[in-house]
């Protein structure tokens, strides 16, 4: 691939917006190879992201403006630069667009919005006695892995059916090792207990066999083996382990339900449907693998209304599996345009597999079933998607009359598109946090969340003093920002253009008068005046709907108690309180789990865990020489030095 900027020379801080004009000049010197290219705008960010068969001929088009949408008509005029990177095919080309459009985000393409790992099965091999558990984020080293499951609830339920038919550990080898007698698990018949020699290394290891077998979808070859096994041991008179066996294939045959949610006739495939309305979509994807149904998901990608459902299919399944291996079946509900190509990148992404003596990519299906039950289980998808949006625009519809009546209850000029609510954790000032959580049309948006570990230095238990120092924080940092992007200085310049996106039309604070007041003072001392504060304080019994309200424009005042917008409100300090009391356990838990190695230099997560699992404490550390720390596992000469010197100064 051979990047470069097909544009006259200069920064794109010197460069002014030239639309046409810039995309002509960028012409002279673009080739017409595959590549993509970048429509940049006159501060260098990315506002388009395309592919392209023949780079030249492609972004040709774009002077071509009475032909254009105006969504793309509208990014035209903002063009000031066009950079391009040449690939060899348009297969490489598609998949590097996709890469780009998730990473840069440009505003006038279509966007997936998913940014969500996706929890994976594994099974461990490095020990006699392998375990299995869910798995999130980079694949570990010495273990095997299935997946994606749609959500952690599903991978949960497959752990959860793996113990009880195939009776595999699920606990960490810190925990096996030291256990002395079964545990729970054991008497409830989901674990074999092999931690305390109830079962052979070399029965454990058919065990394993057996739950690898199920999971790459022969579950048929190891029901068999098992009815075989019961029938044997029946026949030896051996009852209680001929009942165990039954109940293994029991729940082996409850897993394997057929039907539209567990198609016997689709080993490995994603299902993808699209269902759009009101110009918005919804597309189901349904993981199935090994002839089990792994859950589903739903996304809602943003595009502009005028959208092709053709084209926000492509884009979404291009940009979907940018960070995912594609499994050798894709299912979709509608034709696409480039089919073919999809297909090809997505065989190049999945890597290669030997065949036939050589090396060949391997292939990616994607498939549009008309008829059987392949159909059945894309109308299924279907269905969903639709219900999904359904849902969603009714969501919608009532989120948006009751921002209309926030905004009429404290006096905004329109619908609040953004409402910070803020909120604090802590135990007698220890392990402080602050919050805030982010709302607007669309619900909560968690990735706008954000947690402030408090600093200080505060007198514990000063509430004040900690939203003081998470408002300063939040708006000191927005307005430094501004003020690098060449914003308006002075009070009550409120964010510039650029920037309007994450400042907030209404803040929201749990307290009453004197919290109000503390929080006034620190907007009035940062400038901030174009912003709504309201304060929401629980009455005198502290009963949920007798909150009284506290603003700059009149007395405090209650709402009815059955009033929908209170309701709202309430939901929204409670979200705040909620992720505050989260977000303070989580940090008190790191906090109680911390040792004395953690503030040893050179000594990383691997190393501590090696000499915890060596010495059994962080006080056998401690009390260790330097010879027992140079025989540690894992442990170098340099490291149990230090480890040594730290414990022993002098």
């Amino acid at each position: 691939m051979t990047e470069s900027m097909a544009a006259e020379p200069g920064t794109p801080d010197t460069l002014q917006p030239g639309g046409v004009a810039a995309i002509e000049r960028a012409l002279h010197n673009m080739p017409s190879s595959p590549g993509v290219y970048r429509m940049l705008d006159a501060k260098g960010d990315a506002l388009y992201v395309g592919k392209a068969r023949a780079l030249k001929r492609r972004v040709y088009s774009y002077t071509q403006v009475a032909r254009l949408p105006e969504r793309l008509r509208r990014m035209v005029s903002e063009t000031a630069l066009v950079e391009i990177v040449t690939t060899h095919t348009e297969a490489e080309a598609l998949l590097l667009e996709a890469n780009l459009i998730k990473r840069l985000k440009p505003r006038f393409n279509i966007l997936l919005r998913d940014d969500k790992s996706y929890p994976w099965l594994m099974l461990t091999e490095g020990h006699a006695f392998p375990q299995i558990a869910k798995h999130r984020g980079k694949p570990v080293k010495g273990a095997s892995f299935w997946g994606p499951f749609a959500s952690a609830w599903a991978v949960n339920q497959t752990v959860t059916a793996m113990q009880r038919i195939f009776l595999l550990r699920s606990c960490a080898d810190t925990v096996f090792a030291s256990r002395s007698r079964p545990c729970l698990l054991h008497q409830i018949k989901r674990c074999s207990a092999p931690c305390v020699e109830r079962i052979s290394a070399e029965e454990y290891g058919r065990l394993v066999a057996q739950a690898k077998a199920f999971l790459s979808g022969k579950a048929g070859h190891v029901q068999r083996e098992l009815a075989a096994e019961m029938e044997q041991a029946a026949g030896g008179l051996e009852f209680e382990r001929a009942a165990a066996l039954r109940d293994r294939i029991r729940g082996l045959t409850h897993v394997q339900g057929n039907g539209v949610i567990n198609p016997a006739s689709i080993e490995d495939a994603d299902v993808i449907a699209l269902w759009g309305a009101a110009g918005q979509s919804c597309v189901q994807v349904f993981f199935i693998r090994g002839g089990r149904n792994n859950g589903n998901r739903a996304f809602f990608p943003a595009h502009a209304k005028g959208e092709e459902a053709e084209e926000v299919l492509g884009a979404f399944i291009a940009q979907f599996y940018d960070d995912k291996p594609p499994p050798p079946l894709i299912m979709l509900s509608q034709e696409l345009p480039d089919r073919e190509l999809l297909a090809e990148a997505l065989s190049i992404k999945s890597g290669t597999a030997r065949e036939e003596g050589g090396r060949v990519p391997r292939r990616v299906e994607i498939a549009v079933p008309q008829r059987g039950e392949k159909r059945e289980v894309v109308e299924h998808a279907l269905t969903n998607a639709r219900e999904a949006l359904e849902r969603r625009l009714a969501e919608g519809a009532g989120q948006a009359k009751l921002l209309e009546g926030v905004a009429s209850l404290f006096g905004l000029p329109s619908s609040p598109e953004r409402i910070e609510t803020y909120d604090n954790s802590h135990i007698m000032g220890t392990s402080a946090y602050g919050v805030m959580v982010v709302a607007g049309p669309e619900g909560f948006t968690k990735n706008a969340y954000r947690k402030y570990a408090i600093r200080g230095p505060i007198t514990p238990g000063d509430d004040f003093a900690m939203m003081r120092e998470v408002l300063e924080r939040r708006f000191g940092r927005a307005l430094r920002e501004q003020a690098g992007e060449g914003a308006g200085e002075g009070a009550g310049g409120g964010a510039s253009e650029g920037a309007r996106s994450d400042w907030p039309d209404l803040l929201l604070i749990d307290g009453g008068a004197g919290q109000y007041s503390a929080v006034r003072s620190v907007l009035d001392d940062l400038g901030v005046n174009d912003v709504k504060l309201v304060a929401i304080a629980k009455g005198p019994d502290r009963d949920a709907g007798r909150e009284w309200f506290h603003t700059d424009d009149r007395p405090p005042f209650q709402l009815p108690p059955r009033d929908p917008v209170l309701y709202y409100l309430q939901r929204l300090r409670d979200e705040a309180h909620r992720f505050a009391i989260t977000t303070h356990r989580a940090g008190r838990s790191k906090r109680l789990t911390r040792s004395e190695l953690d503030d040893i230099p050179g000594v990383g997560p691997a190393r501590k865990r090696a000499l915890l699992n060596h010495f059994g404490s962080a006080r056998g550390v401690k009390q260790a020489g330097l010879a027992d720390l140079e025989a540690a596992p894992g442990i170098n000469r340099e490291t149990a030095r230090a480890v040594y010197g730290h414990f022993h100064p002098r």
